[in-house]
């Protein structure tokens, strides 16, 4: 049974001033609700995926509390968490579902609520999305010194100018510019990249995504059910693909890939019976400027070592690029609450193809999602295509 995504609603990422976690959920879900033309009695099963709801707003059972709060009734309510990739574990839970049979119509929604933590608390918490038993962990090695080091190495072993990140940075913060619920919606230039203090090094402040409040909620039906209920301009879900990696810096075997992303990439284009260059517009998970090079690698869209010259030539830009990656923006200008981002990246993508972007990539068909959960500990890959 083929699964299609049949409506989409987030809040804008940012700072939520007046906002709980609960209240943003909520609202994301009603308005994918609404646009979907789904009541919420109609709604079978609710995934939510979040990660810091307990540890920095101290909302534990944050499912149950988000479909009482939307009057689902008696339907099951199930929290997932896989670090920054809760969002996409939610989805392919309720993709399994429908395709299963077990249920025609679910409820998806990721959400975080971080800004009202300390940077130091957000640090820390982040932080534990690796073996915490581990030397790197227990030595304070944090994300942005993680992804330091994969980009001390990238530039070492393929002779990249540390300067090049910045080109990732600038492309990003265009394309967020134009995005309504982003983060960031002001442009950097090259020199403000370079010029911005340290972080980890190589990595400045605009290599690094921010901390960021937000909700997103896709509504996933049978095709039979969105085909009967007269639904306009369904999403087909063509494949969700998941692996597993190392979940410490001391076991991966390179510093220039994550493995459970070529793994769960191979799986993906398996499943849709697609290649890489097929392709036509990708959201990855940026959660630093050397992400996307090694992503858009390990993906396959680029042979390793050439995402830096790409990123350079324009090639991943909206306008007149090859290959557009992260035309919201990515989770540099979008923002990267971190339980939201897997459902909003697919929002991205469910809206490139239905052709009502922001920031649209003509023609676009064929869509993929790119979500990482720690030190790549888990990769999650969805493609979706024209309805």
């Amino acid at each position: 049974m083929l699964a299609q995504a049949v409506g989409y609603s987030q809040t804008a990422f940012g700072r939520a001033e007046e906002d709980g976690f609960a209240d943003l959920a909520t609202r994301a879900s009603r308005g994918a609700l609404d646009a979907a033309g789904v009541e919420p009695e109609a709604v079978q099963a609710l995934f939510l995926g979040t990660y810091a709801g307990l540890a920095l707003g101290g909302q534990g059972f944050p499912a149950a509390v988000v479909a009482a709060r939307l009057g689902l009734g008696r339907v099951p309510a199930t929290t997932l968490e896989g670090a920054c990739a809760s969002g996409s574990l939610a989805f392919h839970q309720a993709v399994a579902a429908v395709e299963a049979g077990v249920h025609d119509v679910v409820l998806v929604v990721g959400a975080e609520k971080m800004t009202s933590a300390s940077t130091a608390e957000v640090t820390k918490m982040l932080a534990s999305a690796s073996d915490i038993a581990s030397d790197s962990y227990r030595a304070g090695l944090t994300f942005p010194g993680f992804f330091a080091l994969l980009a001390r190495r990238y530039l070492y072993d393929y002779g990249v100018d540390a300067e090049l990140l910045a080109d990732v940075s600038v492309k990003n913060r265009d394309h967020g510019s134009r995005n309504p619920y982003a983060h960031f919606q002001t442009p950097v230039t090259r020199d403000e990249a370079l010029g911005a203090r340290p972080i980890a090094e190589p990595l400045r402040l605009f290599d690094c995504s921010p901390i960021s409040d937000g909700a997103a909620a896709i509504v996933v039906a049978s095709k039979e059910w969105a085909s009967a209920h007269g639904t306009e301009r369904p999403v087909d879900v063509l494949a969700a693909a998941q692996a597993s990696g190392p979940v410490s810096a001391e076991e991966l075997e390179s510093f220039v890939s994550l493995p459970a992303v070529v793994v769960a990439a191979e799986k993906a284009f398996t499943t849709a019976r697609l290649t890489p260059n097929e392709i036509d517009v990708a959201e990855v998970h940026d959660c630093f400027t050397i992400a996307e090079w090694i992503a858009t690698e390990d993906l396959g869209f680029f042979k390793r070592g050439e995402a830096a010259a790409a990123t350079a030539d324009g090639a991943t830009r909206v306008e007149g690029g090859l290959r557009p990656i992260n035309p919201s923006g990515g989770l540099l200008a979008k923002g990267h609450p971190v339980g939201a981002t897997g459902v909003a990246q697919l929002i991205e993508i469910i809206r490139q193809i239905r052709g009502e972007s922001y920031n649209q990539v003509a023609g676009a068909e064929l869509g993929l999602a790119h979500n990482v959960g720690g030190t790549g500990g888990l990769a999650a890959i969805t493609v979706l295509g024209r309805g």
